[in-house]
């Protein structure tokens, strides 16, 4: 299925009306969003499924998914990795990048709604969870990726985790920054992660064989902020014929052929955030024929078997479609939230902003 060309101003609401009811009728009535109807949720997952809510005008509906966080974390600040109708579903860990991800969600809700009562309610939440994460930061600045049941860490970093922790911390600092709350440590851990993720490359994969083979691992550190200017356009163009098959999208796996939906639509912020508009549109373009009928999303297509694999278009698909829509048609006061890096100025008014 095609869809209609999306450039600023002309956000496609009547287009994209079935996307955001997908993620509205897959909620659960206490706040949790699934990944599909009857499946499991992951932290993260859930707040970018709620960010498409945001988007949407679905606000209540937004703000009960991170209410259901709030009564889910752990004393620790943390979540476990998965839940299934307000139950853990996965106690083997907890992810850092998973935690971590409530702190962009609630600054892209509070840019959206402005309801400054919803950010003063989540921000302890927020709190807490950024000081789990960054108590599993090392000294060379790396994040450990997660902790086992009792709190053992893992041992090792992922660059897309540490990235998504990266763009977090940019969010944790505004917010604090907006409630009048001090939190140098926010910026002092940003800064230590970005140096390792720009110059310390030894620091992650160190005990499992390199996941440069995802596409994400290439592309994150330019959506996230870390990789910036002209060396993020030379990142992307580095390995654009690897992982972007043409009139399809971004494969997720470069030796896969498999091209996935979400993936695709994180790249087309990252084109974004390199200055590469006309490549993000075309790229946007072709994801509207994994589109099903009722206007939700295919996870992916694997084109050598001509196949929508695997059989299921989840809530978290919807929420990344609708955050490239976003981005593209600068609809709300959000949509720069992935293209831009911007901090809030500590020093001055709580509404002024310096780029950095």
């Amino acid at each position: 299925m095609s869809g209609p060309y999306f450039t600023t101003g002309l956000f496609p609401r009547d287009f994209l009306a079935p996307t955001i009811a997908s993620i509205r009728d897959a909620q659960l009535s206490n706040g949790e969003i699934p990944w599909s109807p009857g499946n499991y949720a992951d932290p993260w997952d859930h707040v970018e499924a709620a960010m498409g809510l945001s988007i949407g005008g679905e606000w209540n509906a937004a703000e009960r998914a991170y209410r259901w966080l709030a009564e889910q974390q752990l004393s620790d600040g943390s979540w476990w990795a998965a839940y299934r109708n307000g139950v853990p579903d996965n106690r083997e860990r907890r992810e850092t990048n998973f935690v971590a991800y409530v702190a962009t969600g609630v600054w892209h809700h509070y840019l959206i709604s402005e309801n400054r009562d919803f950010l003063s309610e989540l921000w302890p939440v927020v709190n807490k969870a950024m000081s789990f994460v960054m108590s599993l930061q090392s000294e060379h600045g790396d994040i450990d990726w997660a902790v086992d049941e009792d709190g053992t860490p893992r041992s090792d970093a992922l660059i897309t985790g540490c990235s998504s922790i990266y763009k977090s911390l940019e969010c944790a600092h505004n917010i604090a920054v907006t409630l009048g709350e001090e939190r140098p440590e926010f910026l002092q851990s940003r800064s230590a992660l970005g140096d390792a993720l720009r110059n310390r490359p030894q620091r992650f994969d160190r005990t499992w064989e390199s996941k440069s083979r995802y596409s994400m691992d290439w592309f994150y550190p330019v959506l996230t902020g870390v990789i910036r200017g002209a060396a993020a356009k030379e990142r992307l163009a580095a390995r654009w014929d690897e992982f972007v098959e043409d009139g399809m999208g971004c494969r997720c796996v470069v030796e896969e052929p498999w091209v996935t939906v979400a993936e695709s639509c994180e790249l087309v912020m990252a084109l974004l955030a390199a200055g590469e508009h006309a490549r993000a549109v075309e790229l946007y373009s072709w994801l509207h024929q994994w589109r099903s009928d009722t206007g939700d999303y295919w996870t992916g297509y694997q084109f050598a078997e001509d196949l929508l694999w695997p059989d299921e278009r989840p809530t978290w698909t919807a929420g990344a479609v609708l955050l490239a829509a976003d981005a593209l048609t600068q609809h709300t006061a959000a949509a720069n939230i992935f293209t831009c890096v911007e901090l809030l100025d500590s020093a001055a008014t709580p509404l002024s902003r310096r780029a950095t």
